[in-house]
């Protein structure tokens, strides 16, 4: 059993971490895009970003499944290439980071709004061009914004479900993470034990990242104050 409940957790933890890590750029580019541009299709990236959220998960998952599954557009192509989501742990990962994406753009989004424009503009009068203002001026105004967004995408991403099982199934030792495995004792006779430990197990991953979260957030605050 200890075996099992391990593999389970580790499996978990790297799903969520690559789902986190993986859409992390993505979210970025999309938050600042959302937040400062104003284009024709403004309003149709909004609503597509934040369809996850809307939807049923099964749905997503149905989705994904469509998409990326071995016969699907998308998944055949990389098929040729020797990248497979369908039933894989990579599918997995895949499916978490879609649910989590949205809760991700919108924490760096707000962060985003948040920062003064003024400081922006007075660092570009100074001689700094877009680039070298979003790295040096920019960034560090919104990292805050940035780890909690990744908190809540790694919490989100451990605890996803739905999409989880529809795309990729509830294969033991390859796609069964923590919510899954927590199913699937559930459904066997006695298995409300075993369910408890691995949900014990769950509670204190999300409270442990939650607590760093709140760290490294306030260490970050002051290094951008100048405390």
């Amino acid at each position: 059993m200890d075996v099992i409940v391990w593999s389970v957790v580790a499996l978990s933890l790297k799903v969520a971490l690559v789902a986190t890590v993986a859409s992390l750029p993505l979210a970025l580019v999309v938050a600042v895009v959302l937040s400062r541009l104003r284009f024709p299709g403004h309003a149709l990236l909004n609503v597509a970003v934040h369809l996850p959220l809307i939807l049923p998960p099964v749905v997503t998952g149905y989705f994904l499944l469509v998409l990326f599954g071995r016969r699907g557009p998308i998944g055949a192509l990389l098929a040729d290439i020797g990248i497979v989501f369908a039933f894989n742990w990579t599918g997995a990962a895949l499916a978490a980071a879609v649910m989590a994406f949205p809760l991700m753009v919108r924490s760096i989004r707000l962060a985003v709004d948040a920062v003064d424009v003024r400081v922006e503009a007075a660092s570009r009068n100074l001689g700094a061009g877009p680039a070298a203002t979003f790295a040096f001026v920019t960034l560090p105004l919104i990292a805050p914004g940035i780890l909690a967004g990744m908190v809540v995408a790694f919490a989100k991403a451990l605890g996803e479900f739905g999409a989880t099982i529809t795309f990729v199934s509830n294969i033991p030792g390859e796609t069964r993470t923590l919510p899954l495995a927590i199913y699937t004792e559930l459904q066997v006779p006695g298995g409300e034990e075993r369910a408890l430990v691995l949900v014990a197990i769950s509670v204190g991953i999300s409270v442990v990242a939650l607590l760093g979260s709140e760290i490294l957030a306030t260490r970050t605050a002051r290094w951008v104050g100048g405390q």
